[in-house]
């Protein structure tokens, strides 16, 4: 992969409109985006859509997590519309069902998201969590393998340990990316693209470093940079 397929700029707007013109501001510096809840009900979907069509690859971010028999419903219904990468929530029942909805699809790829990167040990004690971030993550990454996804959402701070226990078998997408320019915002786990990228990433997620910038175009070429450097 280029690093110009491996940077997914997040559209965190409030209006399809909004991300559109973002996006032609972007240009070639962009090559795949995120899209999450925020636009889904906006017309996400058909901004999804646009983007292919003009040859852009599109993360669907939307951790999908209910009953298994609606997430093997809305699995099928999204994968009937394409997208690139699609997230839901790393439960054992909730993975198999998002592997049984995508079906035969080659360019859908599920991946799990393991613990939201602005979660540290003290909120998941707060939410009855009796076991630290980092223990979390790590079996919910076996749960990701043993269900038939293609990869993880997962805090760069621990992608080194999960390449090193599980080889190169998922893909790693990592939020939380701060350019050593910019504010950690209210990411707790997070880090420059260079050390997400020597620790196992093979996409890195970023979000207002970019789309907030005064000039996005020129942001995402900063962050290219770095990546290359790495």
């Amino acid at each position: 992969m280029s690093m110009k397929d491996r940077l997914i700029v997040a559209l965190d707007l409030p209006s399809t409109a909004e991300a559109e013109a973002m996006t032609a501001h972007c240009g070639d510096a962009v090559s795949f985006y995120k899209i999450g809840l925020q636009l889904l009900p906006v017309g996400g979907m058909d901004l999804c859509q646009k983007l292919r069509t003009a040859g852009k690859k599109v993360f669907l971010d939307f951790k999908l997590h209910d009953i298994p028999t609606t997430v093997e419903k809305a699995t099928r219904s999204i994968a009937s519309r394409g997208g690139d990468l699609l997230t839901v929530h790393a439960e054992p029942p909730v993975m198999r069902a998002a592997v049984k909805g995508r079906g035969d699809d080659p360019d859908l790829k599920l991946l799990g998201v393991t613990v939201l990167t602005s979660y540290d040990d003290a909120m998941l004690t707060e939410m009855g969590y009796t076991m630290s971030a980092h223990d979390l993550v790590m079996r919910r990454v076996e749960q990701c393998l043993e269900a038939g996804m293609d990869g993880v959402i997962a805090s760069p701070l621990e992608a080194a340990e999960i390449r090193e226990k599980f080889g190169d078998q998922l893909l790693i997408v990592t939020p939380g990316i701060r350019p050593s320019w910019s504010s950690k915002d209210d990411q707790a786990r997070a880090a420059i693209p260079a050390d997400a990228l020597r620790n196992g990433a093979t996409h890195l997620v970023v979000g207002r470093p970019v789309n907030a910038a005064p000039d996005p175009a020129e942001a995402a070429r900063k962050i290219l940079e770095e990546m290359e450097a790495a």
